[in-house]
Formats: C-alpha cells, sequence, structure tokens
C-alpha cells in the first residue's frame, strides 16, 4: 500500500493574507495616531477630558477647604454650651491640623506679615509727611534758606512758603568744633568751584557761605557728617548756589 504525503509549500514570495494584511494596516495606524497624539500641542488636546490638577494644586485645595469648614465650625461655636465649648473649639482646630497640617499657622503668618507691612507703611508715610512739613516752624518769613538740624533737612522758601525742598542734608558732627550753630545767618560769599585748604584740598563745590568762620551750604555726601557745613546733594547744592545770593537770610534751628 503506497502513501502518498502532501506536503504545501509556502513559499516567501507567496501573496500576502487580506485578513493579516488588514490587520496589519490597523496595528499601524493605530501606532501612528498615538504618536501624533504625544507630539500634538496642547490646544489640539481633547478638551472634553477631564484635566488633573498637580500635586500643589490639589494641596492648595485640600488646605483651601479645611481652613473654610474651619472658619465655618468656629461661626457656631456660639451654638455649643458654653461649658463644651472651648473643647469644641480646639476639637476644630486639631482636625484643621490633622486634615490641613501648617494651614492654620501658614495663614496666621501671612497675617501677621500683611500687618506689620501695613504698619511699616503707615510709618514711612508719617515720616514723609514729617520731612515735607514745613508749616509751624521756628524758622520765620524772612529767611530765605531754612535749616532743621534735629530733621536733618533744609528747604528755601519765599514768604514763608517753601518752593524748593525739603531734602536731605548732613550737618556738623556734635563736638564744640565741629556742630553746626544754630541762629540767624545772613549769606556771605559764594564759590562755584571750592576747596577746603584745612581739608587736604577736599571739593566743596557750589559753596554758600553764611559765616566768616568757613560754614557753607555745599555738595557732599548727606549720609557723612561734616566739620560744620551743610551737605547737599550735588543737585540741590546747585539749586541752593543758583538761588542764594549775599544778604539773604539762613535761618539754622
Amino acid at each position: 500500500m503506497n502513501m502518498h504525503t502532501t506536503i504545501k509549500y509556502r513559499g516567501r514570495h507567496r501573496a500576502a493574507s487580506t485578513s493579516r494584511t488588514r490587520r496589519h494596516l490597523a496595528v499601524a495606524g493605530v501606532s501612528a495616531a498615538a504618536l501624533a497624539g504625544l507630539g500634538a500641542p496642547a490646544a489640539m488636546a481633547d478638551e472634553s477630558q477631564p484635566q488633573i490638577p498637580s500635586e500643589a494644586e490639589i494641596q492648595q485645595m485640600v488646605h483651601d477647604g479645611a481652613l473654610d469648614a474651619h472658619d465655618a465650625a468656629l461661626l457656631r461655636s456660639g451654638e455649643v454650651p458654653e461649658q463644651y465649648r472651648d473643647q469644641f473649639e480646639q476639637g476644630v482646630t486639631d482636625l484643621t491640623n490633622a486634615v490641613a497640617p501648617g494651614a492654620l499657622q501658614q495663614r496666621a503668618d501671612e497675617k501677621a506679615a500683611a500687618e506689620q507691612a501695613a504698619a511699616e507703611a503707615a510709618a514711612a508715610q508719617a515720616a514723609q509727611d514729617a520731612f515735607s512739613n514745613t508749616t509751624d516752624t521756628p524758622c520765620p518769613a524772612s529767611a530765605k534758606a531754612c535749616v532743621d538740624l534735629d530733621g536733618q533737612r533744609t528747604w528755601l522758601q519765599s514768604d514763608g512758603k517753601a518752593y524748593y525742598g525739603p531734602v536731605a542734608i548732613s550737618s556738623g558732627r556734635p563736638g564744640p568744633d565741629t556742630e553746626t550753630p544754630r541762629g540767624s545767618f545772613v549769606v556771605t560769599y559764594k564759590v562755584k568751584d571750592e576747596i577746603s585748604h584745612e581739608f587736604n584740598d577736599a571739593p566743596m563745590p557750589n559753596s554758600v557761605y553764611f559765616t566768616w568762620s568757613g560754614h557753607a551750604f555745599h555738595a557732599d555726601d548727606t549720609n557723612v557728617p561734616s566739620a560744620g557745613c551743610i551737605h547737599l546733594a550735588y543737585g540741590d547744592s546747585e539749586e541752593f548756589f543758583d538761588q542764594l545770593q549775599p544778604g539773604d537770610e539762613v535761618f539754622i534751628y
């Protein structure tokens, strides 16, 4: 009995199966679409999909919610019998700290910082207002230049009304030989490009002398005390040099 075995040869170049080809095309299409989606800009994302908040945003939502619940509960603490009220309020605070650690302290710190900033701003404004106020001072209306040694400021005026300044100054260091004298003086003379022979020819631009002892307005560092003169910022010294003339009254108090 002869047995015949039939061997089916599948060559390398046989025709591709139609169903397998379709499957390959489908896989390729899905892969291409996925890659395209990964590289697509945010604007092309499916807007219908909810955006997942970041960890920081979630933490903030927890903090905000805990603080809101804390405040709402404390608003109703008056409804709790008085003998249990302290325990109730402490329990609310403890629960808030457990749910959102640090939230209450952070809010308290932010409030304190805001209050301190507001107080500092108010103090700075009050100081500025006091510095700018030239009414009710000892300086007489007859004076052309007024100098407030305690306030470390000076201004020019006409008929008692300030028209330039007040501007910052520095005056003489404490001591009998260096303090700026107080009282009423008269401009004696002016030197545009003055130097100090007493202090190694140090420059004293825009010097306006008001005593015969060497006291003058002149440009110099207003953060450094002088040996008796009135230091002005350079721009201010130019104005004083232009405005003050020999014979003008200078009042220092």
